[in-house]
């Protein structure tokens, strides 16, 4: 269509071209002058319809924007010849006059071919974005500058000879009309002339410089949104390169940028998981529980954050990535009882209430060994979520938890779900001073305290995904970890 457009146009543009720059074309009647142009430029229609896509779709990607400008220009200057070499034939214009008529077709050629290859460089972008395919830039750069010069030198070159012909046309003019011709109407025909002429090289240049502006916003709209993902943790964006200019090699080192952000951030990921892990089991060897307890609570509390997630009022709370620290933080919920004295930790019967006492100690060790770490390491939103869950997840909604005696919402929500995750894994589990309550006690116990102990929304959401904590627990079960 963006052809079609400039092919129509650029017959009235020729038509009106003529009768202003060449005295002899004017001297033709409308059919003599038009009717050539017409058939002229329908068959390099035909031509470029079907002979470019040919060459242009052969050549490697790398090449294909390059001979779109090649191709298109050089047919209008192969039929600009043909159609100067016609009038002298059929007519027998002076050499003068076939020049004008190359250099219109040329200047026309000039700005269609660039508009037109500019919108096979916008084709090819969105292809190779489709394809995931990359063009090699740095091997043959083309620098913008370079291209924005030679634009502006082309530019000026043609409009000074255009305006030369006017000039000479309008002297010679000038001195052929009878006294009969009035200043007035003299200044306003030549002054139509030139602002036609200013009005055509104005247009396509705006035209053109609109047709660059369109690549550069879909460049920068994909380099954009492919930082904003980085920047949100999402390593999964890609710019294509698809320009042989600088802007192609931002893409291409954005996308090594990305890939290198990746890659190091999943060591750190891998080394925190590890990290995480080995500190959980090194809470649980001084424990009399099993290393299945750091497995199944995280599990828990992931399967109930996504289930609350779906809820409007926690849709922002629990997105994705915090839904995932909070799966990697739970296994450190007792990490602090690595400070519990062994005689009270392995007790195996009751604790007196002293002991109990230091037992209810061991949030505020865990949580203040976090501190320690956020002041060596800076803040980050992994620690504050781990130290929360740490810190929060023996608080009870009623205000009667430890360490600090929070209530309601005063407790964050990573508290709220570890508590619930917390205590059922400890009712299905076995221990040296209990049997393993089955799925149903345990229900039963959650749901009595609801509103007490429990945030009512996370025991909700707890009857809601039941059935997936009864998958957990028997995939997780102490047995299968044991063997």
């Amino acid at each position: 269509m963006r052809a079609i457009v400039h092919y129509l146009l650029a017959v009235v543009i020729f038509l009106l071209y003529g009768v202003q720059v060449c005295p002899f074309l004017e001297s033709l009647t409308p059919i003599q002058l038009g009717f050539p142009v017409l058939i002229t430029l329908a068959l390099q229609w035909l031509v470029r319809q079907w002979w470019l896509p040919k060459i242009v779709s052969a050549a490697p990607f790398e090449q294909r924007v390059k001979r779109a400008l090649i191709g298109n220009a050089g047919l209008f200057v192969l039929f600009g010849s043909g159609l100067a070499l016609f009038n002298w034939v059929i007519y027998g214009p002076p050499l003068e006059s076939g020049m004008k008529v190359l250099l219109g077709f040329s200047f026309l050629g000039f700005f269609i071919a660039i508009d037109l290859a500019l919108e096979e460089e916008r084709k090819l972008a969105l292809y190779l974005q489709q394809i995931g395919i990359d063009l090699h830039v740095e091997e043959n750069l083309f620098p913008v500058s370079r291209k924005l010069q030679l634009f502006a030198a082309a530019s000026a070159t043609l409009l000074t000879v255009v305006m030369i012909l006017v000039i000479n046309k309008d002297l010679l003019w000038l001195s052929e009309v009878n006294d009969t011709l009035t200043l007035e109407s003299a200044k306003r025909s030549i002054l139509i002339e030139f602002s036609f002429v200013a009005a055509v090289v104005l247009a396509h240049v705006i035209n053109v410089i609109y047709s660059y502006a369109q690549n550069l916003r879909l460049f920068f709209d994909v380099e954009s949104s492919v930082l904003v993902q980085t920047n949100q943790g999402d390593f999964g964006g890609r710019v294509p390169v698809t320009s042989h200019d600088e802007f192609g090699v931002i893409a291409r080192h954005t996308n090594l940028m990305v890939e290198a952000i990746d890659q190091r951030t999943q060591e750190i990921q891998r080394t925190q998981d590890v990290t995480i892990f080995s500190l959980a089991s090194l809470a649980e060897t001084r424990d009399n529980e099993t290393g299945a307890h750091i497995l199944r609570p995280q599990r828990y509390v992931r399967v109930l954050a996504e289930y609350l997630a779906q809820q409007e009022r926690y849709r922002d709370a629990l997105d994705e990535r915090t839904i995932d620290l909070l799966f990697k933080s739970a296994p450190l919920h007792d990490i602090g009882k690595v400070g519990i004295p062994d005689a009270i930790l392995l007790k195996p019967g009751k604790l007196t209430d002293d002991e109990f006492a230091i037992m209810k100690t061991h949030p505020m060790l865990g949580s203040e060994a976090l501190v320690v770490a956020e002041k060596e390491l800076g803040g980050s939103s992994f620690l504050r979520v781990a130290r929360e869950i740490i810190e929060t997840h023996h608080e009870k909604w009623d205000g009667s938890g430890y360490p600090k005696g929070l209530k309601g919402k005063e407790i964050p929500l990573s508290g709220r779900l570890m508590a619930l995750a917390d205590v059922y894994d400890a009712l299905i589990s076995k221990r040296v001073y209990k049997p393993a309550f089955s799925h149903e006690k345990a229900r039963s116990i959650i749901l009595e305290g609801r509103g007490k102990h429990f945030d009512p929304d996370v025991v909700d959401a707890f009857i809601a995904v039941e059935s997936e904590f009864q998958t957990i627990a028997g995939n997780h079960s102490d047995e299968a970890y044991a063997a």
